[in-house]
């Protein structure tokens, strides 16, 4: 957003590009081969592991950390991959501190969990680092399939359907695949280009075709794609966002969060990207907590999280509420905003106390104004206007059962998009997979 006489207080350029290029170097670099296998030698190769029935893709972690321990990544790679083909996005994003590091003996015994996020990295580094693809394709087998969304869902489905033999066409709206990879995640989690380089890597498999800027509805229709293909797998996430409950949103200087960060993770000059000088963020998640670290590394001044209930139930994990305070963000619980106030563009957020009841929230009476110039809202995304109707949907979101199946015969859903599981880009690789494997059960008999 270019900054008019109203937005003065939104404006690139508030730190020197260096020290930018510095605020957004990687957040946990990679580790040494050395570093590696001091690390791996930690695990205690659990034969009944908790860690593995932590992490929704079953990856068998005492494995593959026993795999690098001795000395062969690559073989690890291969069982990391096997079981999560987007390893290296979710070793770099992936709230590991409450699912497999969380559930790690160490961590239990020490409060020190083994490095498996790191570990991932490194193994699924080498492995990318090499030249080909390291799975190769089945005989064909004459069946087609339409996947629809290029985020992790619908990748790992393209993947695992290309894997088993099948024809695949991807289609996706936007003029680059990724999702959330690519648009939705901050960008100091998976600097250079990762998200992109990950996805071409897995393209490599072959048998994908992939089509940009094909969004459902219009030219590209469900009815269409079933008449077209043996089957279809939508993982189109979430096209919407919920709209604030505050007077005055529609002032200069309000936008969604996932707007500010996708911009954000396609600028190719972060110091030419505007900011606000005071940022609020309404919000209690991970988009909330990614906005709002990335205004400080912009050079925010003033940077200050809204939620509405108590900081433990943020879904924001707490190692990320602690790299949000660790970066001078003010986390501000039990507050509602009620006011937007501003000549044009916002100036001032008037917000309430609520405290929780039998009956809910209700506001307590109290209030407070937090200066503002600019107001990022994280309050959760909605399924987008072009869903087929005949798609039975649960909890705003597409109803599925068993590994993907939904209302329609011939079509199976996954991700962000689908109920059940949890919004994250693991469970969304495991749907994805799973779907496309009950696919191929389907198609074959």
């Amino acid at each position: 957003m270019i900054p008019t006489p109203r937005t003065l207080g939104i404006a690139p350029g508030r730190l020197p590009a260096e020290e930018i290029a510095a605020n957004f170097a990687d957040l946990a670099p990679p580790l040494t081969p050395h570093e590696a296998l001091v690390a791996a030698d930690r695990c205690y190769f659990c034969h009944d592991a908790p860690c593995v029935a932590a992490c929704p893709t079953a990856i068998d972690i005492p494995l593959f950390v026993r795999q690098i321990a001795t000395g062969t990544p690559e073989a690890a790679a291969h069982t990391i991959l096997s079981q999560n083909i987007l390893g290296g996005m979710c070793a770099r994003v992936c709230p590991t501190e409450t699912l497999c590091e969380e559930a790690c003996v160490r961590e239990a015994a020490e409060g020190r969990p083994v490095e498996i996020a790191r570990l991932q990295r490194h193994a699924t580094d080498v492995a990318m680092a090499r030249p080909g693809h390291p799975f190769r394709r089945a005989a064909p087998t004459g069946r087609a399939v339409a996947v629809v969304g290029a985020g992790p869902a619908g990748l790992a489905c393209a993947h695992r359907l290309a894997l088993l033999g099948h024809a695949v066409t991807l289609h996706d709206a936007r003029p680059k695949g990724g999702g959330l990879n690519e648009f939705g995640i901050a960008a100091y989690k998976a600097p250079g280009g990762f998200a992109q380089a990950e996805l071409d890597w897995l393209l490599g498999i072959g048998g994908i075709e992939v089509r940009y800027g094909a969004a459902l509805g219009g030219d590209l229709t469900l009815r269409d794609l079933r008449a077209r293909f043996d089957a279809v797998f939508l993982g189109i996430g979430l096209g919407g966002v919920n709209a604030l409950a505050a007077k005055g949103t529609h002032r200069d200087g309000v936008r969604p969060a996932v707007d500010f960060i996708a911009e954000l993770r396609q600028s190719d000059d972060l110091a030419r990207l505007p900011v606000g000088r005071r940022v609020v963020v309404v919000g209690g998640g991970m988009t909330a907590i990614d906005a709002a670290v990335q205004s400080k590394l912009l050079g925010a001044e003033e940077v200050t999280i809204l939620y509405r209930r108590s900081r433990g139930k943020m879904s924001a994990s707490g190692y990320e509420q602690d790299l949000a305070a660790g970066h001078g963000v003010r986390i501000l619980c039990g507050v509602v905003p009620v006011k937007v106030k501003g000549n044009g563009a916002v100036r001032e957020v008037e917000c309430a106390y609520v405290e929780e009841g039998p009956k809910g929230l209700r506001e307590t009476g109290e209030t407070f104004t937090l200066k503002a110039d600019q107001l990022l809202t994280a309050i959760g995304q909605t399924l987008g206007p072009d869903v087929p109707g005949k798609l039975e949907l649960e909890g705003g979101k597409i109803r599925v059962t068993g590994p993907g199946q939904t209302s329609v015969k011939g079509v199976w859903a996954g991700g962000d998009c689908a109920s059940g599981g949890d919004d994250l880009t693991v469970t969304a690789v495991a749907e994805g997979r799973d779907a496309a494997i009950d696919i191929h059960r389907a198609l074959m008999g």
